[in-house]
């Protein structure tokens, strides 16, 4: 079943179907959403929790490649598979399967807006439907999430959790005091205020 899955990374076949379906799709994402191809098993690949891609335990050093798998990723059964129409494989993500590596501030209507880009170049307008999610870590304290699409998940750099507390405001939420960040009408809590020293 292994090797079966592997025709996905062969050189001809697969591979060049996923790259017609991408080139056809034009700047549009290929529509993973109608594809239902049987499982094949799990392939030697795995995102590390930096966002780096790896095939049998070496990098995938060309960026457009990446790109290409990043776009028929999909989430489902609690595991994230690479779909294409014929097949659909597994692989391993540490963490989350992207990062966010820049923000991009703006206002509207009087509402700050937030804007992430992730390591495959796509943006992520923080709202309601994309939201930022705060979790307890271990060693490295607080790690923050953005919902990119379908359930798959970005994990916000370091330096951009900073911004984003720097840009940080208590509000009140059910009757709490909150610790967050405001974007495009939207409000999401980091943290009790008084757990982290603010007060409103």
């Amino acid at each position: 079943m292994a090797k079966a899955s592997e025709a996905l990374l062969t050189e001809a076949g697969p591979l060049e179907a996923l790259g017609a379906v991408v080139a056809k799709a034009g700047s549009g994402r290929p529509p993973i959403h109608l594809w239902n191809p049987p499982f094949c098993g799990e392939i030697d690949m795995r995102i590390a929790r930096d966002g780096t891609w790896f095939y049998q335990g070496t990098p995938i050093g060309r960026p457009a490649m990446v790109r290409l798998f990043a776009s028929v990723l999909r989430r489902e059964d609690d595991r994230h598979v690479l779909v294409t129409p014929v097949e659909k494989v597994g692989i391993k993500v540490e963490d989350a399967p992207f990062v966010a590596v820049e923000l991009a501030v703006g206002l509207e209507v009087g509402h700050p807006i937030l804007r992430l880009r992730t390591n495959v170049d796509d943006w992520v307008t923080v709202d309601a439907d994309h939201p930022l999610r705060f979790e307890p870590g271990a060693a490295e304290g607080m790690k923050p999430y953005v919902l990119v699409r379908d359930d798959l998940w970005a994990l916000v750099s370091r330096a951009l959790f900073y911004d984003l507390v720097e840009r940080g405001e208590v509000r009140q939420c059910e009757g709490l005091e909150m610790f967050g960040v405001a974007s495009s009408g939207s409000f999401f809590p980091m943290a009790p205020a008084n757990a982290i020293g603010f007060n409103a």
